[in-house]
């Protein structure tokens, strides 16, 4: 009877277990990763999606859902990305999602190497023609070259779909053509067209993909579903391909790294500074930006700092204020840089006005400080006031702070002056002072 009633516990938490294991109440045990990828095509997406594949291998999930949503990027990192998806040894869909979200350029070709491709409703695909490191256009023989290369690329990668597919995926390259969702459903270019994660796995259970030569038939329906985040590093290194984040990076970086040198001897304003510019530093390094731009911010900032010695206050400052502008727009803005890369126009007026003016405050306050008089020695004296501590008629003692001072009357006072009568120095002869009374 006891064993009886020792065994009933166990049985109910077996029973609660099976009820509420996620196995169980989300799915038939086969595990799905998510990833989701939103922004321009960098080398920090080509880790994040590197890292994802190595995570479902060795969990042994059924399949990689890749959400894409970017405008393009490097050519280099998007044939990364290709041979990434090409040598993943679990099936990955590349989904273009959310709605309104787009697999523009470098995105489109990405799209196509995955094991499936799917789109959500009200998305777009295409225009894919390379432009220069820069983002300007290419010379006629070297455009023809990398368009011949990326066409080639396309069409291994949609080989398995129909013709007109193929023709489309040549022209996104060829003539920067771009469908919607369902018109790519329609001609085949993808595989899927799905209004969530939950629906694009229902339409995909049974499906056929082949991996490395081989087929594999998918099974995701009811599968559970795991989100893969992204760590703070490849999150950092995200937001660090953003020009308006590396703009102002670099602007704060150098104001820091002056201050510094300015005044050596503290470490917070030049450890900011350099940290600041190390951060600029990779995001100039992936961004197509136009070099010559550095050489107007240079400019810029030793304008800042003549016009702190120069005669003419003020004029050197609003030419560094027009060429921080200048240097901004060019170094990001050059012509053909596309318009996901390119700066904030009102941001670099802004920021250029803003270090503009912290040169000013800086500037008035050195005119400031050059105009107060010395402080020290005799020269700090005249002026100071003080009570008397002798009778002075016309020579006695007086206390200017904690020092006792011999002091005479100024001229033919004719009077002395008792202890406690409040003077003020005027002026100094050797070691003595001459006062007169306050008031």
């Amino acid at each position: 009877m006891v064993k009886r009633l020792w065994s009933l516990p166990v049985l109910l938490i077996w029973m609660l277990g099976a009820f509420y294991s996620p196995a169980a109440a989300q799915g038939n045990g086969r595990l799905v990763l998510k990833m989701s990828a939103d922004g321009p095509v960098t080398p920090a997406m080509a880790e994040y999606l590197q890292r994802g594949i190595r995570q479902a291998e060795q969990s042994g999930a059924e399949l990689l859902v890749f959400e894409l949503n970017t405008p393009g990027g490097s050519v280099d990192v998007m044939q990364a990305m290709v041979e990434i998806l090409l040598d993943s040894d679990v099936p990955v869909v590349v989904y273009v999602s959310p709605r309104g979200a787009m697999a523009g350029s470098a995105g489109t070709v990405v799209t196509l190497a995955g094991h499936a491709a799917a789109m959500a409703p009200n998305t777009a695909i295409g225009a894919a023609s390379p432009v220069g490191s820069e983002g300007e256009d290419l010379g006629e023989t070297l455009e023809a070259k990398q368009k011949n290369i990326m066409k080639a690329t396309v069409r291994s990668l949609a080989e398995r779909r129909p013709a007109e597919a193929v023709r489309m995926a040549e022209a996104t390259i060829e003539s920067a053509e771009a469908i919607s969702a369902s018109e790519a459903l329609e001609i085949g270019l993808v595989d899927f067209v799905a209004g969530d994660v939950n629906d694009l796995l229902r339409q995909m259970d049974g499906f056929t993909v082949e991996i490395k030569g081989e087929q594999r038939i998918l099974e995701t329906s009811g599968a559970v579903v795991e989100q893969v985040d992204r760590t703070f590093i490849e999150q950092l290194l995200q937001v660090l391909t953003n020009p308006n984040i590396v703009f102002l990076l670099l602007t704060i970086g150098v104001q820091a790294v002056l201050i510094e040198l300015s005044s050596p001897g503290g470490w917070i304003a030049g450890f900011i500074g350099v940290t600041c510019l190390a951060l600029a530093a990779y995001g100039l390094g992936v961004l197509p930006v136009n070099w010559f731009g550095l050489v107007f911010l240079a400019i810029a900032f030793v304008l800042f700092i003549l016009d702190i010695k120069a005669p003419t206050h003020g004029a050197l400052t609003a030419a560094g204020i027009a060429s921080l502008i200048v240097g901004g727009l060019v170094l990001f803005n050059s012509p053909n840089v596309p318009a996901f890369q390119r700066v904030s126009v009102p941001l670099v007026i802004g920021t250029s006005i803003a270090t503009g003016l912290l040169f000013v405050g800086i500037l008035i306050y050195a005119l400031r400080a050059q105009r107060i008089p010395a402080r020290m020695g005799q020269e700090s004296l005249p002026g100071r006031r003080g009570t008397v501590r002798v009778d002075l008629n016309p020579t006695g003692t007086v206390q200017l702070g904690s020092e006792l001072w011999t002091a005479t009357v100024e001229g033919e006072q004719g009077e002395s002056l008792l202890p406690g009568t409040p003077v003020v120095v005027v002026r100094v002869e050797g070691v003595r002072l001459v006062v007169r009374r306050e008031g």
